[in-house]
């Protein structure tokens, strides 16, 4: 399964960026985004391509149900 993640961007290097979640960092492209990315914001994060960007509210809930599925699968 391929899933789109949010990260938040903690440094920007022209249109490359390193983002974390969870103490977990990746580097990756933003060169698809047509947005001005800055340390701090949340972009989905898909096979090194950020994809989209979105507000803080919308990634931490997004995280919160992702969390929430994933747990739920280990424990089947």
């Amino acid at each position: 399964m391929c899933v789109g993640v949010p990260m938040q961007v903690i440094s920007v290097d022209g249109d490359d960026i390193v983002a974390e979640v969870d103490g977990v960092r990746r580097s990756a492209s933003i060169m698809m985004l047509a947005d001005e990315v800055r340390v701090g914001d949340y972009l989905i994060i898909h096979a090194g391509f950020a994809i989209s960007k979105l507000d803080e509210e919308e990634a931490v809930e997004t995280l919160r149900m992702m969390r929430e599925v994933f747990s739920e699968e280990d424990m089947q």
